[in-house]
Order: C-alpha cells, then structure tokens, then sequence
C-alpha cells in the first residue's frame, strides 16, 4: 500500500507519496494547480491508502477536488500533531513524507471534511459574525470618539440610531465630525448587509429539525441556533457528549500526570 501526504502552502504544495516501509516513492514541489497534483498522484491512485493535505486557510479546492477525483482524502488537524513534533524534521519535504508517515501508523488526528454545499451556509454565517465584530467595533470607536471630545456618553443602541442632523448638532470640529461620519457610514453598511445575511440564514434553516430543537432551549434564538447547528454539522461525527463539549470549548483542558511519575 501507498500513503500521500500534501504539505499545502498559499501557491504552492509539497506532494509526497511512501510505501509501506516508509520509502518515499515520489516527493515533489507542485505549483497549486489541482490538474498537476492529479496528475502527479495518478499513478499511484491503485495503491494508495489515502492523502492527507494540511488544513491551512486554502484546503477547499484541493480537498473537495481529490474527492471528486476518487482519492481518499483525509484532513489533518495540525494543531494536534504538535505533540508528534519530537518526530519531525524541519522543511516542507519532510514535512509532507512527515503526513503520510503518521497517516501509515494510524496516528493521523484528523479534522472534520465539512460537505461543500453545508460549508457555505456555514461559512456565510461566519461572514455575518465576522461583521457583527466589525460594527461593533465602529460603535465603540464613536463612543469613544464623543467621550472624548465632548463628553457625552452614548450606548451602542442609540448611536446605530443617529441621523446626519443628530451627528451635525453635536458641534464638533470640522475633521471630528467627518470621521464620525465615516464611522456612521460604514456602520449603516454594515447594519444593511448583516440584516440581508441573517435573512438568507434563517430561510436556509428555520424548517430544519436540528433548528427547531435547538430553539426549545431558553436563551436561543434563531442567530445563535443557526450559528450552533452550522458549526455543529453532523452531530453523528462526535462519538460522545464529551467530545461534543470539547469541541464546544466547554471542557477545562487539563494535564494529568500518571500515578507512576508522582512517586
């Protein structure tokens, strides 16, 4: 059997493929080009076991495009495999044979292959969250820029709420009020587009069960149930309530140490 490990960069990707015996039986930069890494790895598409590609930032198209050309392809949850690193060399090339290595012995922790066509939605709900951080941190720049100025105290409600006449009787000097009014621009910008955003999520989920449920327990509303059942994907991938509560970030991470090593 064959074992392939990619070691994905922003325009390029080491490509490695071993045997069982850990020789390494092609290893070579490629370009990010998916019809050249195809091609690299078509000849030995009968062997191989599986590949594993680095998720980094720009997994998408190689994934999703080697499983629509018949490879196995598995995800690896780099944060995980630092407590592997006493093994690894450094450089791409060993890095790459590095993948495969560990994928060969069955040590390989991997990351979850969310299905493209639920990834969007997903994704579009992180695009939302993204400019809900951004507006507030407008807010809280006009906040600071009216306590500062003028001392006023302003909460985040009303200020979304003020006009070009509210922000003109406040006096303030020339270039203080224009970049109020910037930050007013871009906030009712961003007002527009997370509206039309949430408008599309809640189209896409409210006849879902998983929806529906969540929305039984007090405190959730239809953004936080989205956000929850779409970063949740399929429940069936966590093989316990345990697992589920720390990926939730809701279990303390704690390093216990054998009774062995106390005495």
């Amino acid at each position: 059997m064959r074992y392939c490990g990619i070691d994905l960069h922003s325009n390029n990707a080491m490509v490695a493929v071993i045997d069982d015996q850990d020789r390494v039986l092609y290893c070579k930069r490629l370009t990010n080009d998916l019809q050249l890494i195809r091609a690299a790895l078509a000849p030995h598409m009968n062997e191989l076991l599986g590949v594993v590609v680095e998720a980094t930032f720009n997994w998408y198209w190689l994934v999703d495009g080697l499983i629509a050309a018949g490879f196995a392809v598995h995800l690896a949850n780099t944060a995980a495999i630092r407590q592997y690193e006493g093994l690894k060399y450094a450089g791409d090339e060993r890095d790459a044979v590095f993948l495969a290595h560990i994928f060969r012995l069955g040590l390989l922790p991997e990351g979850y292959i969310y299905p493209p066509a639920e990834r969007s939605l997903r994704d579009l709900a992180r695009k939302r969250l993204q400019l809900v951080q951004q507006r507030t941190l407008h807010i809280l720049s006009i906040e600071s820029l009216l306590a500062r100025q003028i001392n006023v105290r302003m909460n985040g409600e009303r200020i979304q709420r003020l006009d070009d006449g509210a922000i003109h009787a406040f006096g303030l000097l020339l270039h203080v009020e224009r970049a109020m009014m910037a930050n007013m621009a871009v906030l009712r910008t961003l007002r527009c587009e997370i509206v039309a955003l949430e408008t599309i999520l809640h189209h896409e989920v409210r006849l879902r069960p998983e929806f529906v449920m969540l929305k039984t327990t007090p405190g959730i509303g239809d953004v936080l149930a989205a956000t929850i059942m779409l970063e949740t994907g399929a429940i069936s991938r966590f093989a316990s309530v345990g697992q589920f509560s720390s990926y939730c970030r809701c279990v303390d991470s704690r390093r216990i140490l054998p009774m062995t090593t106390l005495w």
